[in-house]
């Protein structure tokens, strides 16, 4: 399977974002998978932002809660982040992943990563 994540590079603060990824491969209905959205700012740790699995149920990470919503669309095999009210302390490089657990691990399978600037 291979995932590859799409959007806006520059978002104006206060706007929503909108990512998508693209699932090939395989399908994201298949029993098991959790279908992850994470971001790593520019000198800092990854961070691991909600999910969503098979069923369609989600997880989000609570400090990030109120402002994402994560959906798949199952007929063109692709999930989608919303983060918004968006600030610049939001630049980072987004990735999508695909893992048996909530959060995905190093060695589960991931997207190579989209920027999201966010400014004025």
């Amino acid at each position: 399977v291979q995932l590859q994540e799409s959007g806006p590079g520059l978002v104006n603060p206060s706007q929503t974002v909108s990512l998508t990824c693209t699932v090939s491969g395989g399908s994201i209905t298949t029993n098991y998978y959790y279908w992850s959205w994470m971001r790593q700012p520019l000198g800092k740790r990854l961070e691991w932002m909600g999910a969503i699995a098979w069923s369609g149920s989600t997880d989000y990470n609570p400090s990030l809660k109120s402002r994402t919503s994560i959906s798949m669309d199952t007929s063109k095999n692709q999930f989608t982040l919303q983060l918004s009210s968006v600030t610049p302390e939001d630049t980072a490089v987004y990735y999508c992943a695909r893992a048996a657990t909530v959060v995905p691990g190093p060695d589960d399978v991931w997207g190579p990563g989209t920027q999201v600037t966010v400014s004025s």
